[in-house]
């Protein structure tokens, strides 16, 4: 009987807690859509050079959401989620 009560309490211990998964979607979602802008503005003959490809979106914007969306990934893996935000010292 011991055991049981062992591996229940066990399984009902999460590493992090909801607020942790609510900004790794938040960051997941930033960094998919960085991806997503940076696709695009090839051209369908190679022979042809498209300069689309160099344009703000995909040089500049694109990229800095990617890392935007990491920072925010490392952020939820390091929030406390058991902090208590009243406690006073």
């Amino acid at each position: 009987m011991k055991e049981k009560n062992r591996k229940e309490s066990a399984n009902n211990n999460f590493i992090f807690g909801k607020k942790n998964y609510k900004f790794m979607l938040i960051g997941l979602g930033i960094i998919a859509l960085g991806f997503i802008l940076m696709s695009g503005g090839g051209s369908d003959d190679p022979n042809v050079f498209n300069p689309e490809i160099f344009n703000w979106r995909r040089i500049r914007l694109a990229p800095t959401l990617v890392l935007i969306g990491f920072g925010v990934q490392v952020y939820a893996i390091l929030l406390d989620p058991n902090k208590n935000q009243n406690s006073k010292s």
